[in-house]
Formats: structure tokens, sequence, C-alpha cells
């Protein structure tokens, strides 16, 4: 795989479009989600161009109105209830001040799911269950159980002790192979919740904002807490945000240095997190995403039925969040690298090795969304020879 990092530096971005330092051209389906706006948004831009002539950082003594509206505009197009904005500069970092609201309300147990994916840092490792990245930096957080995605009997099992518990959870797995659960899971698992006295925190840093083709993986359901990021940055200045209820967020509203970032909301970051948000209502990128990402899975499952259907295990996913599955971890290198050579770049999945990703953005034209067919279709036919 080191190839892949070897023989090309990348220099420039577009909209949908990577350029190397000799000047290849590449359409970008990876950026582990960042990129649903594209590179270089121009609404997005501008936003953060005029914060930074104006005012790039702030105090953090005085009132700030910049954090402020991008918080407004954000709960606009959150589930309802969900109110209470916390800004942060990592999906990692929401996490944490998602576990840390738990903790404040007296509850010190974690429920996370296997093969979920909350970030890295300590707090957020605890819940992201793979021992590949856990076991060097044991001990964790203690008082952590892993139940099976998905599984609503798994989850009730645990809850039913009556032990005070946090559940975070992910609408689609993502890191973990884009695992979609049955479609009632989310409001299962909500109901359970609200049953057993759980503090519910959904984690959308990658599924939210319209990646899915809808605002919110979570539908109709409105955790405690909401994890945003990724795209919230519009592709420019990174930025993530923990949505709460009033009631959730009541501990860091009653004290507010209970939890603070130095850099947390800060004017250029709370920009762009606004003017992406402006964006994709703007843009309507919801439905693109939906239109799009309907037209790649159709064209990935026939290119792969047709190729390689003994070495194409599944071809999986929502919008434009897409995994193709491979029968064996070594085949999704070789695809990765095969696509690289069509010129589109891609990512694997760190939670399952055996599913390669695409996170393309929505604002692909349809000539851009059909060369990436029509590259998968090649990089199929490619592996299917090696086979």
């Amino acid at each position: 795989m080191s190839r892949m990092f070897d023989d090309h530096e990348e220099v420039r971005s577009e909209g949908a479009l990577v350029w190397a330092a000799d000047g290849t051209e590449f359409l970008n389906c990876a950026g582990y989600g960042v990129f649903l706006l594209g590179a270089r948004h121009p609404r997005v831009a501008q936003a953060v161009i005029d914060q930074v002539v104006r005012h790039p950082l702030s105090t953090r003594i005085l009132l700030e109105p910049t954090s402020a509206h991008a918080a407004s505009v954000l709960a606009d197009v959150c589930p309802p209830g969900l109110s209470k904005v916390h800004f942060a500069g990592s999906g990692a970092e929401a996490t944490e001040a998602a576990i840390k609201l738990a903790r404040a309300h007296g509850i010190r147990r974690l429920v996370s799911c296997t093969n979920g994916y909350h970030g890295k840092t300590l707090g957020a490792l605890s819940v992201t269950a793979r021992d590949v990245y856990q076991a060097p930096f044991r001990p964790l957080l203690p008082d952590v159980v892993t139940v099976p995605f998905g599984d609503v009997v798994a989850l009730a099992d645990v809850l039913s002790d009556g032990v005070p518990s946090c559940f975070i959870v992910e609408p689609v797995q993502g890191e973990g192979g884009v695992i979609v659960p049955p479609s009632s899971y989310l409001s299962d698992v909500e109901r359970l919740c609200r049953e057993h006295g759980a503090f519910l925190v959904v984690d959308e840093i990658l599924t939210g904002l319209g990646r899915l083709g809808r605002w919110w993986g979570c539908g109709d359901v409105t955790p405690d807490v909401l994890l945003v990021g990724k795209a919230l940055s519009g592709g420019i200045v990174p930025v993530s945000a923990a949505v709460c209820t009033p009631e959730a967020y009541l501990p860091f509203d009653k004290d507010p240095f209970l939890h603070t970032s130095t850099f947390a909301a800060a004017p250029i970051a709370v920009a762009a997190a606004r003017a992406a948000v402006e964006a994709i209502i703007v843009d309507d990128l919801v439905p693109r995403a939906a239109a799009i990402g309907s037209f790649l899975l159709k064209s990935l499952r026939d290119s792969a039925n047709r190729h390689c259907p003994d070495v194409v295990r599944d071809v999986r996913g929502e919008g434009l969040l897409i995994g193709v599955e491979l029968v064996d971890a070594g085949f999704t290198g070789e695809l990765l690298l095969a696509l690289l050579d069509e010129q589109v770049l891609v990512n694997h999945s760190l939670n399952n090795s055996a599913v390669l990703r695409l996170t393309p953005p929505a604002v692909l034209t349809d000539a851009q969304a059909s060369r990436i067919g029509a590259a998968f279709d090649a990089a199929f036919a490619q592996l299917a020879r090696r086979v």
C-alpha cells in the first residue's frame, strides 16, 4: 500500500476534484466524509475569508456573535428538541463533550456497539470498540459495555439491570464497513433508552447533514445529544458540535467553565459551519445526495455482478455513504489501487478492512458521477483479471 502514499502529492482541489503535483486530476470520493460540499465551496470559502479579515479568533472574554448565529442555523436543521449547541474542533472532541455531559448527570456506564467508531482521544477511544486501537492505551475509561450493532434485544438485556447508562450509536456504521441496521432500530433504541432512563447519544459525525440522502440518519428520533462534524466544516475549517436538549445540556449551562477549549467556537470555524449548513440548504444538496447515491449504488452493483461476483461480497449503503465488501481484505487493497489507476480516490474502513468506502461530494456533476461508475467498472474488470 506504500505506492498509494508515495506516488502522488496532492497540491490543489476544487469541487469534486483533487490535483497532484504532476498535474494528475483525481475525482475525490475519499476524505473520510469531510467533503460533502466538495473542496473550496465558494459560499464557505467567502465566509471564512470575510471572518479572517474581520475577526478570526476571539478573546473568550466578551460575547462573540458569530458562534451564536452559527448555533442557531445548525439547531434549526436538527431534530426537534435539540436547541443547545456546544462547538468543538473535531468529532472526537464532540464525543468527549457528550461523555462528560453523561458523567455530569451522574451516569458512569457507557454502552457502545461492536465495531463502532467515535474517535481516538481517550474517552472516545473507550467507546470505539476495536482492540487494535484500544490495546496500546489501556486502561481506558471503566464501566464500558459493548453490544452488537442493530441488536435491540442485546441492548435491552444490558439496560434492564437498572444501572444508569449512556448509549452511543451511529445510524449507519461508517468505519465498521457501512453497516446499515434494521429500519426500526433507532426508534426502538430511543424507546428503550426512555423506558430505562438511559442517556442517548447519536453519533452523526459522518452520517449527518445530508450524507445519507436525508438530513439526519436518526430520522424522527430525538437523542439527548447529537454529534455533528466532518461535513460541518464545509471542507475548509475543522469544526464539530454536540447538539443537545436543554435538559441534557443543563450541567454546562449551570457552569460554562465545566468543559472548555481555547479554540472551541473559534469565529473562523463557526463561520465555516454556518456557511456549510446554509450552502446545503441553498444548493439543495440533501436530495442531490440521495439521487447521486442511488445512481452510484446501482452502477457499482451492476459492474461488480458483471465482472467479479465471486470476489465482491456486497455493495451497500445509503445516499453518498457506500461500501464495497470484498471476500478478502487483500482484494480491498487491490481494488483501491486499481481505482487509483483510474484516478478515483476512495478510503478503506478502519474497523473492517474488507470494505472499501466511498464518501463522494454531493456537488458531483452527472458527468463526474458517470466517470466514477466507469472507473469502478474498469477497476472491477482489472481485479477480475488479477484474481
